[in-house]
């Protein structure tokens, strides 16, 4: 896709900017976690081998529709929702532990999960003792 752009001496193409290609991997992987699943309960619900999940989920392997439609079901979701904008899958799972917090705090927290997903697992667990030792220091006041 190109964009005119008016110059002084006449008028260039711009190349415009495509948009980013869904990673399915972060999009299953943040689903799962959403609904505090492990990839041995999705393992469990498809049959499909936890590595290759993991594969899936750190973006080494691409599955197929039908693949993706068995971890769906697991996940207990409509297909389409892997697809949907980000907006819609903050939506998709409500949970009952965020109905006491304000919009700002569901805000920060669906992003710090979803970068989290990103997250190498010693990553993760630094940012998870931090979040706790924070959380512990914070209810004795």
């Amino acid at each position: 896709m190109t964009t005119v752009v008016p110059q002084q001496n006449g008028t260039a193409r711009v190349p415009s900017p495509e948009p980013a290609p869904i990673n399915i991997g972060v999009t299953i992987r943040s689903f799962r976690l959403q609904r505090g699943m492990s990839q041995g309960d999705i393992e469990k619900r498809t049959g499909l081998l936890r590595c290759y999940l993991s594969r899936v989920e750190n973006g080494h392997t691409v599955p197929s529709l039908d693949t993706l439609q068995k971890i769906a079901t697991a996940l207990e979701l409509p297909l389409s929702q892997f697809f949907a904008e980000d907006t819609s899958r903050e939506s998709a799972a409500p949970d009952t532990n965020t109905a006491a917090l304000g919009e700002d705090e569901i805000r920060f927290l669906t992003q710090v999960q979803k970068y989290a997903s990103q997250l190498t697992e010693s990553d993760r667990r630094l940012l998870l003792a931090m979040v706790r030792k924070f959380a512990a220091t914070t209810s004795i006041s």
